[in-house]
């Protein structure tokens, strides 16, 4: 299971105690939500594309948005998402549980800007029904092949 993975990785920073796991579904932003009795926009989803043959996973607040220019203006291709079918062996993580922690080697991670107006955010430890919370900071010092900080997204108005 990718939670055990997570779990073992985050026993290397001695944080593996802080994971949270919930008796309901926390795979969608709103679910996650519900499970924590927190804002969506708290929860960081990870989005995962195809990119010139890698994978990469982005970061983001529960209410942010990838803009397609700001998207394509960074990465120098259109947006295309991993498939259902395809995130489990290519990420490591099972859709509902992908995080940025204990991801296959070739996986690069960004966070997204929208996540730094937060205190703390939620991201996923490798299952639906889990969560961990941590300060901007923490997320990338615990992402796994963290690459860098980007701004490919939009809020709400």
């Amino acid at each position: 299971m990718s939670i055990e993975r997570v779990r073992e990785y985050f026993k290397g920073f001695g944080i593996e105690d802080r994971m949270l796991e919930f008796d309901v579904s926390s795979a969608t932003v709103e679910l996650a939500a519900q499970a924590l009795g927190c804002e969506g926009k708290r929860i960081a989803k990870t989005l995962s594309f195809h990119v010139d043959g890698k994978v990469v996973l982005i970061v983001a607040a529960g209410d942010a948005k990838i803009d397609n220019s700001k998207y394509k203006g960074y990465f120098h291709v259109k947006a295309k998402m991993l498939s259902y079918d395809e995130a489990e062996s290519l990420i490591g993580h099972a859709v509902g549980g992908v995080c940025p922690f204990a991801v296959n080697d070739n996986v690069e991670v960004y966070l997204d800007e929208s996540l730094r107006r937060f205190e703390t955010v939620y991201p996923a430890v490798g299952s639906s029904n889990s969560a961990i919370e941590l300060t901007p900071d923490e997320l990338e010092k615990y992402s796994t092949n963290f690459v860098e900080w980007i701004n490919v997204c939009k809020l709400p108005e």
